[in-house]
């Protein structure tokens, strides 16, 4: 039986109805006391304050008390109850990041369990494909695809791809992948998007297809690549956009995911096909990865290792595109020596065209990224040339 302190009861109803504005801090601890006596009431109102103190917050264990506070409070709610399952969501989610912000992956894919039964499943799907379980985690998000949920197709689609391709499923991939191109040529017919994103999923198409060998398909897809390219050096886009470089980041780190460990619940490694939604411990130790991939590529740079030291540049370049790949503020000066580098190491390797390639498309869809477009056909075109498409 819970004591009613009435005194707590009265002080936290003079602090709401007076006339001075309360702190988060003020707030959490009246609705804390008034839940107690009237939960129907204040629970939505605690979770809500909750979370507003959460998100304030810079502290990791203060975050993890905080949301994990909040998620008992919105399970507490009536079953039922107006924005109870959202409410309920946002707790759990914010309950999951912070437990792998601790780095307790066993209590966090628990928390991640239960969002999926309440309708969110990108978390715990993100949390499988981190721990090489890309199978289950591609099951949700075809579970999610019937139901349609979520309802952006780029984002969901190309996880769902990701995950079929790495638990080895290639056919599979390509048909989701395909399903997102056709609907992108669609919209970019009708002028609903950007020829910038078709270029980009017409390459990654190339990729994923060269991966299993299907040459005349990855041909096929770089020629249309090509042509898009043309379009875009000659007219530019027909509309402008606003910043869409996640699209070019999203598939750019995927690219670059078979150069990199596998993952495993021992030794998980990122969600790659997705932008958003890394378990921060998995974020930090990807990109602590850096300073031993530069020690790496200063040796193999003493020791004129050509090919190697281009595939370890390769991928710190992906680290820096993780790390604020999405930032356009002086985009172009930012990421322009990576991807001169990579070119400039690749040339130096006359009896590797494929490496030359590679390192020419990276730049291209960079420079589409950068919206210089003509230098973005240039390279591309020589890219398509070494690989005898045309």
């Amino acid at each position: 039986m819970v004591t009613i302190d009435h005194d707590a009861v009265l002080r936290a109803r003079v602090l709401l109805l007076g006339s001075g504005r309360p702190s988060r801090a003020e707030l959490v601890g009246a609705y804390r006391v008034l839940a107690e006596v009237s939960p129907k009431a204040y629970l939505p109102k605690l979770v809500d304050a909750l979370l507003a103190l959460y998100y304030a917050s810079r502290d990791p264990k203060v975050d993890l008390g905080l949301a994990a506070e909040a998620s008992r409070a919105a399970r507490r709610m009536e079953v039922g109850a107006p924005n109870r399952a959202e409410q309920l969501r946002r707790a759990l989610d914010a309950y999951q990041a912070s437990l792998f912000a601790l780095g307790r992956r066993a209590e966090g894919r628990a928390i991640c369990e239960e969002l999926a039964e309440a309708g969110q499943s990108e978390p715990l799907a993100n949390v499988l494909a981190e721990e090489g379980r890309f199978r289950e985690a591609a099951e949700l998000d075809e579970e999610a695809a019937r139901n349609g949920i979520p309802d952006h197709s780029f984002w969901n689609k190309v996880r769902w791809a990701a995950n079929l391709e790495g638990a080895g499923l290639h056919d599979a991939a390509s048909t989701v992948f395909r399903e997102l191109l056709e609907e992108t040529r669609r919209k970019a017919a009708e002028q609903d998007t950007a020829l910038a994103i078709l270029t980009w999923e017409l390459v990654h198409f190339s990729r994923m297809r060269e991966t299993v060998g299907d040459g005349a398909s990855a041909a096929a897809a770089r020629r249309e690549a090509l042509r898009v390219l043309e379009e875009l050096a000659n007219t530019g886009e027909p509309k402008n956009w606003s910043c869409i470089l996640g699209w070019w980041r999203t598939l750019f780190v995927l690219s670059g995911r078979a150069a990199e460990p596998a993952a495993s619940p021992e030794s998980p490694m990122p969600p790659f096909g997705t932008e958003l939604g890394w378990s921060r411990d998995v974020r930090d130790g990807f990109l602590g990865m850096l300073p031993g991939l530069e020690a790496e590529a200063a040796r193999l740079r003493e020791a004129d290792l050509l090919p190697e030291l281009v595939d370890v540049q390769r991928r710190i370049g992906i680290r820096a595109a993780v790390r604020e790949g999405d930032n356009p503020y002086l985009f172009e000066e930012r990421f322009t020596p990576h991807f001169d580098e990579g070119v400039t190491l690749a040339r130096r390797l006359p009896d590797n065209p494929a490496r030359l390639a590679r390192a020419l498309a990276d730049r291209s869809m960079f420079l589409v990224a950068a919206r210089s477009f003509q230098p973005a056909h240039a390279d591309f075109a020589e890219a398509v040339a070494l690989l005898h498409d045309r």
